[in-house]
């Protein structure tokens, strides 16, 4: 049987002529850090200070003992090298490396000695290509494209600029006889409650192996079966009746399978292979009709309105991100009601553990190659490793039924029409090569149980722009960049795959990363860790264009620019989910952050919840009731992604701002399920156009919608009055409910929780509350806080 040895212990880093102890997995920073060498890059200004890591070469060295194995064949494995390597045992060269997305396996029977990768610097490695390839254009300037490298590590507009190197995936030695399992690929289909599971296997033998008769054993929910292996390939094929459905969360439960691979010799096992599957179906319909090409996902027959993310590395220093942590994280975004999340093409194909936690939380996953922002070269070196990390990957993440859709790359279809990219170029290689050609077959010789599309956004040919909100896949970036969000209800695309708005990180989060620093828009700290081209500038401007912007007011103007990301997501989602089936999904960027950062996350680099991620829960959630404008007025829609009728009564209300009732009235209506009911308000509850004194509330079961006629800097606002009380809950003297009683009218009350302890949670974010009514935020973490700290804590909107 393949034994194998761990290789954790032992490691050191060489630096300045001297060996320090260093952690694999792991890399150079992380090794740097824990030997007090560097300060930390997350904060104030260090990343600057720790720029010289990223541009030199580093050695780890391993004595590596002899095994004292009898068997045949001894393998070093290494699961991820960062990322232009030289592999040198006991003097003699093992090879080179050049990939950070791929695995490599040496042969190192029967030696032993000192074991050294040295890995260059990635930006020395990207010069040595780009001398090669010639130059490319890119939206940064940094050289992520000329290396297979994370490109995220050299900067994005919400990352900072960490160039990391070292053994960042697990490394051990395989010992192994006869033959090992090479490869699986396990095609799972179901047709009706009937589940077929194909696994595609490979076999690599030793030279006394070669021509043993093998024996390949499978068993899945209790079906067994067995084939002999004469060559070096073999298929296994387990029908499976009565099977489970796989379903994404809010559709349905998530069964998994066990899946065991049994390599035998005779009756002497030779080595193991072991996955979870699940059973369900996928289809994605890009038919034309009346509005152009949909995009829409179809899971067990079902057409789904996809409510998505999007994830970048949850830490700059991947190797960081631990099983536990990836759970967490995840935990919070199904807690969103999100059913869908996209790895972005800038970070990594994610760790096992990523996706195991999406299977078990029904997340589908979107994966793209990683291919992002730039103009990508074709030619050697980059096509053959582009190719192998493709295949590699393919086949390590085919066992998930999560993973719903492969994505050649993010942008780069986009940008060589609209970048002034070809002209530059004049005909050179760019990366088409790769989304129409290479990556669709490996995708299709490999895994022809999943689609694959081109790019995102992509409009599935050339016959349309690339990011046409018509056809396909559409980026909406505009509105954040230059307008105002409310312009999001201009257009319907058929599938929103990125769209977001900025604001900062919870304030604990900033005090934490900016030490002793008197915290300011334009503070030196925040403006660092502001990535974005003019962040500053279009936070200020998406706050001024509804509210007075505050000066020398920071507490405030953090609240404003909460208060407006929140609104500008829910305003695109609110108006995109009215418009389903036309639209069939949003993935709002983004869920996560690598580092506190000034961004569009919900939830920041810290782990703490934006007002966002409460914003999300609300309008992902299965029924939704919202306010549209409408060519005649306001509309009233009932969004019913729930898989049951929704019958509500619907109460209308035209309020005065000086808390008095004009008008109510009640609708009885039912919604069926997975569809949208669309209602023109009757005249006598609108508000009259541009009146400054009226408003709309609408209410359905535990659900509300506002609509002010005019922005609120013009609106007639009370000033807010409310009493607050604490309540401790039961006999945990930690957690708390604050009772808030309004008096007027309290427009998106908000208590940041962080504020009262660092490590405090609140479970609500925007409240909007009606003369009379009244609310319980519960707090965890706030022991003591009593009701004039809890105010200090609490935020709402305010007249002009």
């Amino acid at each position: 049987m393949k034994h194998v040895v761990q290789l954790t212990e032992g490691w050191r880093l060489s630096h300045e002529g001297k060996r320090l102890e260093a952690e694999v997995p792991g890399c150079v920073h992380t090794d740097l850090l824990a030997a007090g060498l560097i300060p930390d890059p997350f904060l104030g200004a260090n990343e600057k200070e720790i720029d010289w890591v990223g541009r030199r070469s580093w050695t780890y060295t391993l004595d590596l003992p002899p095994t004292g194995d009898t068997a045949e064949r001894t393998d070093l494995v290494f699961d991820g090298l960062d990322t232009a390597a030289e592999l040198v045992l006991d003097g003699q060269e093992l090879g080179l490396t050049r990939n950070m997305h791929r695995s490599y396996r040496f042969d190192v029977t029967g030696r032993a000695g000192e074991l050294s990768v040295t890995f260059a610097s990635a930006y020395d490695e990207a010069a040595s290509v780009r001398a090669v390839t010639g130059e490319r254009p890119n939206v940064y300037p940094e050289p992520f494209q000329y290396v297979r490298k994370m490109a995220a590590n050299f900067g994005w507009d919400w990352g900072p600029t960490v160039v990391t190197a070292g053994i960042w995936r697990p490394a051990r030695l395989e010992c192994w006889s006869t033959a090992r399992v090479a490869r699986v690929r396990p095609l799972v289909t179901v047709d009706g409650t009937d589940g077929r599971v194909e696994l595609r296997v490979d076999v690599e033998r030793t030279a006394a192996g070669t021509d043993r008769r093998l024996v390949a054993l499978a068993t899945v929910a209790g079906v067994t079966t067995r084939a002999e292996i004469d060559g070096d390939s073999v298929t296994l094929v387990l029908d499976v009746p009565g099977v489970r459905l796989w379903w994404p969360r809010g559709h349905g439960e998530q069964p998994l399978y066990d899946v065991e691979l049994r390599l035998l010799d005779g009756a002497a096992p030779l080595d193991v292979w072991q996955r979870r599957i699940g059973f369900r179906t996928v289809e994605l319909d890009r038919s034309a009709d009346e509005h152009g090409t949909g995009f829409t996902f179809v899971v067990n027959g079902e057409r789904v309105f996809v409510r998505g993310v999007n994830w970048i590395p949850d830490d700059v220093l991947p190797s960081r991100i631990t099983p536990e942590r990836y759970r967490e994280r995840l935990e919070q975004t199904a807690a969103a009601n999100v059913d869908l999340v996209r790895v972005w093409g800038g970070g990594i194909y994610e760790d096992d553990a990523f996706y195991d936690a999406c299977d078990e939380l029904g997340l589908m996953v979107w994966q793209d190659f990683l291919f992002a922002c730039a103009a990508y070269p074709e030619e050697q070196p980059l096509r053959g490793e582009v190719e192998a990390e493709a295949r590699e990957n393919v086949v390590r993440l085919m066992p998930h039924p999560s993973l719903i859709l492969w994505n050649g790359n993010n942008e780069n279809l986009w940008g060589f029409r609209d970048w002034d990219w070809e002209e530059p170029l004049a005909g050179d290689s760019w990366g088409e090569g790769y989304y129409l050609g290479l990556l669709p077959r490996v995708v299709a010789g490999l895994d022809p149980t999943r689609h694959y599309t081109a790019g995102s956004p992509w409009s599935g040919s050339w016959d349309h722009h690339p990011n046409d909100p018509d056809h396909g896949t559409y980026h909406s970036w505009e509105v954040w960049n230059r307008q105002d969000y409310t312009e999001y209800r201009a257009n319907v695309p058929r599938f929103v795959s990125e769209f977001g708005w900025q604001a900062p990180a919870a304030l604990a989060t900033l005090r934490r990363a900016l030490p002793g620093e008197d915290l300011a828009p334009d503070s030196p700290g925040m403006l660092h860790h502001q990535k974005a081209e003019d962040g500053n500038g279009k936070l200020n401007r998406g706050v001024a264009r509804h509210f007075d912007l505050p000066e020398g007011d920071f507490d405030r103007w953090h609240y404003l620019t909460q208060v407006v990301q929140a609104r500008a997501v829910a305003t695109g989602i609110e108006h995109w989910r009215a418009n389903w089936p036309r639209c069939a999904g949003t993935i709002v960027w983004q869920i996560n952050d690598c580092w506190p950062v000034s961004s569009w996350s919900a939830i920041d680099g810290d782990g703490r919840l934006k007002p966002l991620h409460h914003e999300l829960r609300r309008v992902y959630a299965d029924r939704l009731l919202t306010l549209q404008p409408g060519p005649d007025g306001p509309e009233l829609v009932l969004c019913n992604q729930g898989s049951e009728l929704w019958a509500t009564d619907v109460t209308l209300r035209l309020m005065h701002t000086d808390g008095t009732l004009a008008t109510r009235l009640s609708l009885g209506r039912d919604v069926p399920a997975r569809e949208v009911l669309r209602l023109p308000v009757p005249p006598e509850v609108r508000p009259a156009d541009g009146g400054t004194k009226e408003y709309l509330v609408a209410d359905a079961d535990d659900l509300r919608a506002l609509h002010l006629p005019v922005r609120d800097k013009e609106f007639d606002y009370p000033a807010p009055r409310f009493d607050i009380a604490v309540e401790t809950v039961g006999r945990d003297t930690d957690t708390v409910d604050v009772v808030v009683s309004a008096h007027t009218l309290v427009r998106d009350l908000l208590l940041q929780a962080d504020r009262l302890a660092p490590h405090a949670s609140a479970d609500r974010g925007l409240i909007t509350l009606l003369p009379g009514e009244q609310t319980r935020i519960r707090v965890h973490g706030a022991a003591g806080a009593g009701a004039n700290v809890v105010r200090a804590a609490l935020f709402c909107v305010e007249p002009a």
